[in-house]
């Protein structure tokens, strides 16, 4: 299979395989998540794709990957806070492949909605909602770029768990902007906005720069994800 194909069919089989660890619940089960799936995935691309650098949360970081072109970057389990409450739905699994530092293929499961988005078949964009723009936000620690677009734009909050969950929100027409700046590291956002630019939606760091993949300190603070056609609103509320 291809990569799109790959990314999309492993996010799968993370999730199913988190589903069944969520199942059987006990004290470690958020530990036992990142772990189960962070062992399938990263066994999954040793076998299947040997040649490629891997970046992912859950495993010591090598250094290797900085001299390859092609390399994977994952996140087994985005939003573990929301995995160790079920029945929370907003939780996800990402699998990305960046090539020279782009992101050019992820995929992102939402396990407990038997949904995965990919670039495989990349998802079509609903139309716009004629009123107020809508904002993905952490239901518990809103980013200080928050309250910046709410008087800017008006808009109105809505509260969700992993980034995943909120970028796939604005993929899914669930809401029309996904604006981060608490802090995040690449495999918080490579598969997201992969999958996001492959919608049509536009995706940058909070200033409208590219956001770049595979560097040295994975540490990337801010996102922006949100539907185009307010995308210059958005950029300009945000840097004025």
């Amino acid at each position: 299979m291809d990569d799109h194909e790959l990314a999309a069919a492993l996010a799968a089989e993370a999730g199913h395989l988190l589903l069944g660890v969520r199942a059987e619940g006990g004290d470690d089960l958020m530990a036992r998540g990142d772990r189960t799936s962070n062992d399938l995935l990263m066994a999954r691309l040793a076998e299947l794709r040997p040649a490629d650098g891997v970046l992912s949360e859950e495993s010591v970081d090598d250094k290797s990957r900085l001299d390859t072109s092609r390399v994977w970057i994952v996140d087994p389990l985005d939003g573990t806070r929301e995995f160790g409450e079920p029945p929370r739905v907003d939780w996800a699994v990402h699998v990305a492949l960046t090539v020279d530092g782009a992101p050019v293929v992820g995929a992102v499961a939402l396990p407990s909605l038997d949904v995965v988005l990919s670039t495989a078949q990349p998802p079509v964009l609903p139309p716009p909602v004629d009123a107020p723009p809508r904002l993905a936000v952490s239901r518990t620690r809103p980013p200080a770029c928050t309250q910046v677009l709410v008087d800017a734009l008006g808009a109105t909050l809505v509260e969700m768990g992993s980034a995943g969950a909120k970028a796939m929100a604005v993929v899914r027409g669930e809401v029309d902007v996904y604006a981060h700046s608490g802090g995040q590291y690449e495999w918080d956002s490579c598969a997201p906005v992969a999958v996001a630019a492959a919608a049509g939606l536009h995706v940058s760091r909070l200033d409208g720069s590219p956001l770049v993949y595979n560097q040295p300190d994975p540490y990337l603070p801010d996102l922006l994800i949100c539907r185009p056609e307010l995308a210059t609103l958005v950029l300009e509320a945000l840097n004025t």
